[in-house]
């Protein structure tokens, strides 16, 4: 038996998280989930941002299955994701983007965003010169630069992908940027079998949209890769077909990429496949390989009939309903 937590946030959170439990179970029964919750609703109701005893059960799971939280904009409490990514230390945001059906808007995409996930203006460090004046400070240090930049090659000789690409703004952002691009560079050359090329942000987010299916793995930082894991999504069909992992050395926490979605929550009509998208690298990491696969092609099966994908695909589908099809299919 193995114990996953499960952290239920606001909005669609409950609904998509039901979703991917049932299909775990379905596929792997020896699993048991201690479901916590967090978020703007347990914040509304108790004044904490966590349920009691989340942090500690991620803690001896080692292993988390997290639905989306709410974050306000521009006030009151720091996100949630970003504290969880804080406090196990989960460095690698891996983020695969695939093409899954005639739905999305180009074919033959197969890429991996790796994104720094600990560091950079994300970090949160800021200050209050003036009324009218705010310092957001971007750190980048060699240490962490060091060890996303390994996983990521070593990802690629792991799975067999041919090309990693490093994307700074590095002839603007000379020195944090140009750590983060010297260090990768440093990396590239320990692995010699993997091609390794270098392009400028903006740059970037113009050549995805013109032919994505160039790239292979991308290496960048936490801010960039937030902003270009959003922008592949949307090539491929939207944040519904996103999933991540956030990795460490030791915690790792599984999270589709897409927000809470108010305006559809308790209406039975939420796509819950980036998040069992998410359950699949999770079963994976578990040790639970041929069932990885195995829910992977019934994904993809059942993305390939109109009716049965969700609204947000072109589809019919309820929530519960893309659920039974998966599991009609396995």
């Amino acid at each position: 038996m193995k114990e996953v937590t499960v952290i239920i946030g606001d909005g669609i959170s409950e609904e998509i998280s039901l979703a991917a439990m049932k299909v775990i179970k379905y596929l792997v029964p020896d699993i048991v989930f201690d479901v916590k919750r967090a978020g703007i609703d347990v914040y509304e109701k108790t004044g904490s941002l966590m349920e009691e005893g989340l942090l500690e059960s991620v803690e001896k799971n080692k292993v988390a299955l997290k639905g989306p939280i709410g974050t306000p904009i521009s006030k009151g409490f720091r996100s949630i994701n970003v504290e969880l990514r804080k406090r196990f230390d989960l460095y690698a945001n891996i983020r695969p983007i695939k093409t899954f059906g005639d739905f999305s808007r180009y074919e033959n995409v197969d890429l991996v965003v790796f994104r720094e996930n600990t560091e950079d203006l994300y970090a949160g460090i800021e200050k209050e010169i003036s009324k009218d004046e705010m310092h957001s400070i971007k750190v980048i240090t060699r240490r962490k630069s060091e060890r996303i930049a390994r996983k990521a090659f070593e990802y690629a000789v792991a799975h067999n992908r041919k090309k990693v690409t490093i994307v700074t703004k590095a002839n603007i952002m000379k020195l944090t940027d140009g750590l983060f691009l010297d260090v990768a560079r440093e990396m590239s050359e320990k692995y010699p079998g993997v091609e390794t090329e270098e392009i400028l942000i903006d740059n970037m987010c113009m050549q995805l949209v013109i032919d994505p299916s160039r790239y292979d793995i991308i290496l960048t930082q936490n801010l960039y890769g937030d902003i270009l894991s959003d922008l592949c999504a949307g090539l491929v069909g939207g944040l519904g077909l996103a999933p991540s992992t956030n990795l460490g050395d030791k915690h790792a926490i599984f999270e589709a990429v897409h927000g809470t979605a108010p305006d559809i929550a308790g209406k039975n009509i939420a796509n819950p496949a980036a998040l069992i998208m998410s359950a699949t690298m999770m079963l994976e990491h578990m040790g639970y390989r041929d069932e990885s696969e195995r829910l992977n092609i019934a994904i993809r099966q059942v993305l390939q009939k109109k009716e049965q994908r969700t609204r947000d695909l072109g589809g019919l589908a309820s929530t519960t309903e893309f659920t039974d099809y998966i599991t009609n299919y396995l």
